[in-house]
């Protein structure tokens, strides 16, 4: 593992690339804020506005930072901010005040107008702008419980601020999210209803004069299980998918049109860890997911954008009480360059920090080369067996741990094997210990990391044997006749135990040729037998012993020549 000191932060990065390594994570900034309600990223001029999300602060202030995470201004306001958003040609910011919507001049930073609403006390409003329009939420009755599934929530414009006729019956605590991919489409969804409340997305043509409701969808089952716990939306750089940050569920990615789960999907959040916050890199390559976590799980994934590229990702815990526990909700943004990731944690109470965390800028290939080999050459069942080969990576040398994964397919199906390091020479060895005679065909797969990508899969097909077995016998040169012969042994077996109860065969060969049948010996559990005869004629004689084998192990014999006096 990688680590990264961010000021007095802790980042945990696996298996990060060395480009990354210095440059990771490079400012930390605590925030003048004992709540937060939103991030704004304005790449025209370089800047970052976040808002305070405390409804009962008396005056607030819209805080200014730069891309390296340091403040520059604070914008001056009258009563407690929310939502915010930027103006479809980036030039007005505005912003939610508890009773009116406010504008300010990106460029000079200065006030430039204000347009009155319903008086806003606890809620907050979410702010976003499609189809060249600003839009808002409100709750204007009921706000003394913002969570009440009961509440009656609009949706109105700036430019003309009247509830909407959305053709939705809009309930509780609603999100509200535009972006660059789909500059003419608002999704809505339901968050912070009652529990039991089946909580809804949906998405609107703002294109018009009028919004145009598109594809809605519930999650729960016929049994009411799987209900979506919203936390935050996203939209892809080319406006095909929309990503949820889903509290109960993780990252769902969804076709943006119908709103159903996408061909191919994220792989899980950590376990332990609910989803907080989504956003897209403006260039298309990368999707970040944030988190809330505990200790060493992590709290934020980077990735490709597209699960199709790779599912590993690079990973963040989020450990230190001075500058964050997890990554709040909605508190991811990107520059539109994908340069750079600004990131607001929280340390649970009322503590918030910004970070700028700088992705890998590039992806580069990888691949298998030469041929795969084993060790042994003739594998046996239940005995360890390598698949060796070797993995190529072009761009920097990985400062992390890179593995290799396996799966094993044979009769009984197809088993994961446990992964493999890869060495400084790109060497690796998979280790597996087989548990079934005959054909088994191992694929091995490198799926990528944020600077790579995926291998292409190759595999080499092992024909696995019974493990041997030997029997060793001890046994006089000499004996005479009327005392007996007494031999002893041992049977052995490689790979798995041997099962119990095992009767050895014992045969008698004298100096005519003639071969007798002899009472079969037990073997004791410490693999040990003990055999006594009484030969009927002198001369040599030549005793054998033998296993008949079973489904894992292979037949062995042994013979002992005595001359008998």
């Amino acid at each position: 593992m990688l680590a990264v000191a961010l000021g007095s932060a802790c980042l945990v990065g696996v298996g990060a690339p060395a480009a990354s390594a210095a440059t990771a994570s490079d400012e930390t900034a605590k925030l003048p804020i004992a709540s937060f309600a939103g991030l704004v990223v304005d790449d025209a001029h370089e800047r970052l506005y976040l808002t305070d999300g405390s409804r009962r602060s008396g005056k607030s202030a819209v805080l200014v930072y730069n891309f390296q995470g340091q403040k520059l201004d604070s914008l001056p306001t009258d009563g407690p901010v929310s939502g915010l958003a930027l103006s479809a040609d980036g030039a007005t910011l505005h912003v939610s005040q508890s009773n009116r919507m406010l504008t300010f001049d990106t460029a000079t930073q200065a006030a430039s107008g204000a347009s009155y609403t319903s008086y806003d006390v606890n809620c907050g409003r979410e702010v976003a702008v499609a189809g060249g329009k600003t839009y808002f939420t409100e709750t204007p009755y009921n706000d003394a419980n913002c969570d009440d599934a009961d509440n009656y929530t609009t949706l109105q414009q700036v430019e003309n601020p009247y509830p909407l006729n959305t053709g939705w019956g809009v309930r509780g605590r609603i999100k509200l999210e535009s972006g660059p991919g789909a500059p003419d489409r608002l999704v809505l969804g339901q968050a912070g209803a009652a529990a039991g409340t089946d909580a809804f997305l949906t998405t609107f043509d703002a294109s018009g004069d009028s919004l145009v409701r598109g594809p809605s969808r519930r999650f729960a089952d016929a049994g009411g299980a799987g209900a979506l716990d919203l936390k935050d939306i996203a939209q892809s750089a080319d406006g095909r998918r929309i990503a949820v940050a889903d509290a109960a569920y993780g990252t769902r990615l969804l076709d943006a049109g119908d709103l159903a789960d996408a061909p191919a999907g994220y792989q899980p959040l950590p376990e332990g860890a609910k989803a907080s916050a989504v956003a897209f890199s403006g260039d298309g390559k990368y999707v970040a997911r944030g988190a809330a976590a505990s200790g060493s799980t992590p709290d934020l994934l980077i990735q490709p954008a597209d699960p199709a590229k790779g599912t590993t990702a690079l990973e963040f815990a989020f450990e230190d009480e001075l500058a964050g526990l997890r990554v709040v909700p909605q508190g991811l943004a990107w520059a539109k360059d994908g340069s750079r990731l600004f990131a607001v944690t929280s340390d649970g109470r009322d503590g918030h920090w910004l970070h700028v965390i700088k992705p890998p800028v590039a992806q580069h290939d990888s691949r298998f080369t030469g041929t795969l080999g084993t060790t042994p050459a003739k594998p046996v069942v239940g005995e360890p067996l390598g698949i060796r080969g070797r993995l190529e990576l072009d761009g920097p040398a990985p400062a992390g741990p890179v593995k290799v994964a396996a799966v094993r397919e044979d009769a009984a199906g197809t088993q994961e094997v446990a992964e493999a390091r890869v060495a400084a020479d790109g060497t690796f060895t998979v280790l597996d210990v087989p548990d079934r005679v005959g054909a088994a065909t191992y694929t091995l797969r490198f799926l990528g990391d944020v600077t790579h990508r995926p291998a292409e899969d190759v595999a080499v097909t092992v024909d696995v044997a019974k493990a041997p077995t030997a029997i060793e016998l001890t046994a006089p040169a000499e004996a005479p006749r009327a005392s007996g012969v007494v031999i002893t042994g041992r049977l052995t077996g490689q790979g798995r135990a041997l099962p119990s109860g095992i009767d050895l065969s014992v045969t008698r060969t004298d100096k005519s040729g003639t071969t007798g049948e002899l009472t079969s010996a037990a073997v004791a559990a410490d693999g040990t037998f003990r055999i006594k005869d009484l030969p009927g004629k002198r001369g040599r004689t030549v005793y054998e012993v033998s296993y008949g084998g079973d489904a894992l192990h292979a037949a062995s014999s042994a013979r002992a020549t005595v001359r008998i006096t």
